[in-house]
């Protein structure tokens, strides 16, 4: 077993309506190699008790509170979806501590006019008909339609995770991200490396949106998947731990 040097971290932050739990089975082959840290971003998981602030910026925050708690002094910050608006908050204040950073089915872009109408008539939907209804509509269309049946499993799992998920922390999430900035100035001056990993058939990070950043760091590495939605992580498994790992080790050796 190779042992893993302390400082060779990875960082790990879920999507909205998840939790470490979506992490956990493909981030295990890396243990051999990198130290795996996966949070609960507040609001999520286990992480659901006394949460009085939904923000991208507080979430930062918390991500930045618990790295210090673990001595973490530099990571590679591996953000998925909302994991990515909070990966790129962090970058804005914490860059120093940034050894890499990947927006996993991400964007620093901010959220289009008709984008916010939908997160407030979501965050209505769920304020009338509750968790459960939500969580029923919400997780199928995040994965490419050929890939529904075979995925059913972990379709499932996703759901569970969300129907155990808070109202206030859902409702506080959309807001949360309706209400972000334009960070694309950030990825424009990091100076860590930037991977990128797109789903060809992800309706929440259409194409053309990703072809608008993928360009603007001065280190990036970008991964286009093909038959693929939002989840990669499922849906791609092989291919997006192969490309973490890969860059992950362009960066420590």
């Amino acid at each position: 077993m190779i042992k893993a040097h302390p400082t060779d971290t990875l960082v790990f932050l879920h999507g909205f309506c998840e939790s470490t739990k979506v992490w956990e089975a493909f981030t295990k082959p890396l243990e051999q190699k990198f130290r795996i840290i996966l949070l609960d971003l507040p609001g999520f998981g286990n992480n659901t008790q006394n949460i009085h602030d939904y923000s991208i910026e507080s979430m930062a925050e918390y991500v930045k509170q618990q790295l210090d708690e673990l001595g973490v002094k530099k990571c590679i910050l591996v953000g998925h979806s909302m994991g990515g608006y909070v990966s790129m908050a962090f970058a804005e204040k914490y860059e120093k501590m940034l050894n890499g950073l990947c927006l996993f089915h991400s964007s620093a872009l901010p959220d289009t006019e008709e984008k916010k109408e939908n997160r407030n008539k979501t965050i209505e939907f769920v304020e009338k008909h509750g968790v459960d209804k939500f969580m029923e509509s919400f997780v199928e269309p995040l994965f490419f339609a050929d890939n529904r049946k075979k995925l059913r499993h972990e379709i499932n799992m996703m759901v569970e995770i969300g129907k155990n998920t808070p109202k206030e922390s859902i409702t506080g999430g959309l807001a949360a991200m309706r209400d972000r900035p334009d960070r694309t100035e950030v990825l424009k001056k990091v100076k860590c490396p930037v991977l990128f990993i797109f789903g060809k058939e992800d309706g929440a990070v259409p194409l053309e949106k990703a072809l608008e950043q993928c360009h603007l760091p001065n280190n990036s590495m970008v991964n286009f998947l093909g038959k693929t939605g939002h989840m990669g992580m499922f849906e791609r498994t092989y291919e997006t731990r192969k490309a973490i790992e890969k860059f992950a080790e362009t960066i420590y050796g």
